[in-house]
């Protein structure tokens, strides 16, 4: 399970929110001991863009290997 305030990357996108797999978002409510998270996405100068619930299956864990990469959202 991913504890609240984790921060996570999306493993499938969610186009209806002009979220792409690979995106990274902060837990900020796990629900049903961990079968879904509410996940706040940010931009990078720290404006909120979206809040979703999203399955644990498109979702995973941020790793140390993982690197920020920007991309535009318009």
């Amino acid at each position: 399970m991913i504890d609240e305030h984790a921060r996570i990357v999306l493993t499938e996108s969610l186009p209806a929110s002009d979220l792409q797999a690979g995106d990274v978002g902060t837990v900020v409510h796990v629900h049903d001991d961990g079968a879904a998270y509410e996940v706040e996405f940010f931009s990078l100068d720290g404006r909120t863009y979206a809040v979703e619930t999203v399955e644990a299956t498109a979702v995973r864990p941020v790793a140390s290997t993982d690197v920020t990469h920007a991309r535009s959202r318009e």
